[in-house]
């Protein structure tokens, strides 16, 4: 990624976080940046590609965070991944959902199955239980953030970090059957 468009991508995720993504349009993002609307286009095209972007940059972020555990341990990984994305979410809740309703859009997007396969992999599931597991973690994950952050969850419940540990070991085990069921 080039400086200017990773410029206006971190302006764009700023303006996000402080003002909400309805907030975010061309003209707003330009203003951050001190270009014109139209600059904007040769570096991140329209307001569909801008989104994809951030969705980039999210995963992006995601694997700068996670990427370099080395921990041969799968559980660690895991449970590392897990939280790396709730950290995420409460970094920028604005954008944070579109990891559900955008699909990956650049390279990097793809961090987060490819780390999930990788987990999988690692702890012995079935080369073709790996896909489905990944989306059902993924979807786990992603789902849990998301409600926490728009108050989404069942009525009643008050997640907490305890809580979301011990979700984090029911995926865990989850894996373990996985593996012994194979």
């Amino acid at each position: 990624m080039d400086d200017k468009r990773r410029l206006i991508l971190d302006q764009a995720l700023a303006l996000v976080d402080e003002r909400g993504l309805a907030a975010m349009s061309m003209r707003a993002v330009a203003e951050r940046v001190g270009l014109t609307s139209m600059a904007l286009y040769p570096y991140v095209g329209g307001k569909d590609a801008l989104l994809d972007g951030l969705v980039d940059l999210l995963h992006q972020e995601l694997g700068s965070v996670v990427g370099g555990d080395a921990d041969p341990d799968w559980r660690t990984r895991l449970r590392a991944l897990g939280r790396a994305v709730r950290q995420l979410a409460y970094a920028h809740p604005g954008a944070f959902p579109l990891l559900l309703n955008r699909s990956a859009a650049g390279a990097s997007a793809s961090w987060l199955t490819a780390a999930l396969r990788g987990i999988l992999h690692d702890a012995g599931v079935a080369g073709d239980r790996v896909p489905r597991m990944a989306r059902m973690i993924c979807a786990f994950l992603l789902g849990y953030a998301t409600g926490e952050l728009t108050g989404g969850l069942p009525a009643g419940t008050e997640p907490s970090d305890g809580e979301y540990e011990e979700d984090l070991a029911d995926l865990v085990r989850l894996v373990e059957v996985a593996v012994r069921a194979a």
